[in-house]
């Protein structure tokens, strides 16, 4: 089986199945979003994407950052820890990041994408194996210098080559990413708290693969 690793600034090229990471938050935050009860989730570039997308679609919120915020008319940030504080039994989420939705919406050549964190890991390498795969493409969405990420790439190839993994080991690398740093007790929107649920490794039983309806990325929750 051959692995490629690629970047927002390159991924517009992969083709094949992709698998899009980003552990410091976005696709952690959306697993614990489809474990309160998303029905599921849209993926777009910009926030006035976002926002018109939301005001079109029944039952739906917003949810997601820039530069780690929440824009103004999101509901969500984009925090595991802030997700669980709420019931989205039935809600469809429109979400927006710096990094995870951008790498999927540039991944226009791929022909199966899912969104990928250590999360869902087990249940995504469950879900690609059944496809029978000569090749699998990371894309690092926090770029090769955001160790979270490429961790949780190196973490999935080990799995998918049946070698041995030492599982504190890719913990620890989560907790000394340079994202990270960001998150401080006492600040709403980076709090430690989410560095644990983060790093929870094979905590869903679900892969959230990513398909396209309407011209829309859509992502969903499929149990594995």
């Amino acid at each position: 089986m051959k692995f490629n690793y690629t970047t927002l600034e390159t991924c517009h090229t992969t083709t094949g199945i992709v698998l899009v990471i980003d552990v410091l938050r976005a696709f952690s935050t959306a697993a614990y979003a489809f474990s309160r009860g998303a029905k599921e989730i849209y993926l777009v570039s910009g926030v006035q994407e976002a926002l018109d997308l939301k005001s079109k679609t029944k039952n739906a919120k917003a949810m997601g950052e820039v530069g780690g915020l929440p824009p103004e008319g999101f509901d969500f940030g984009n925090s595991p820890t802030r997700i669980l504080e709420h019931d989205l039994t039935g809600i469809t989420l429109i979400q927006r990041t710096g990094a995870g939705t951008q790498g999927a919406v540039r991944c226009k050549n791929a022909e199966v994408m899912l969104a990928t964190s250590f999360v869902v890991a087990q249940a995504t390498i469950n879900y690609v194996l059944k496809l029978k795969p000569n090749e699998i493409t990371f894309v690092i969405t926090g770029g090769m210098s955001n160790d979270e990420d490429v961790s949780c790439a190196e973490f999935l190839e080990k799995q998918f080559t049946n070698q041995e993994v030492e599982a504190q080991h890719f913990i620890k690398r989560v907790y000394d990413s340079r994202d990270a740093l960001e998150h401080m007790p006492d600040h709403p929107q980076f709090p430690k708290a989410d560095l644990d649920y983060c790093s929870r490794i094979n905590y869903f039983d679900f892969a959230m693969p990513i398909t396209r309806k309407n011209d829309l990325l859509v992502m969903q929750a499929i149990k594995i």
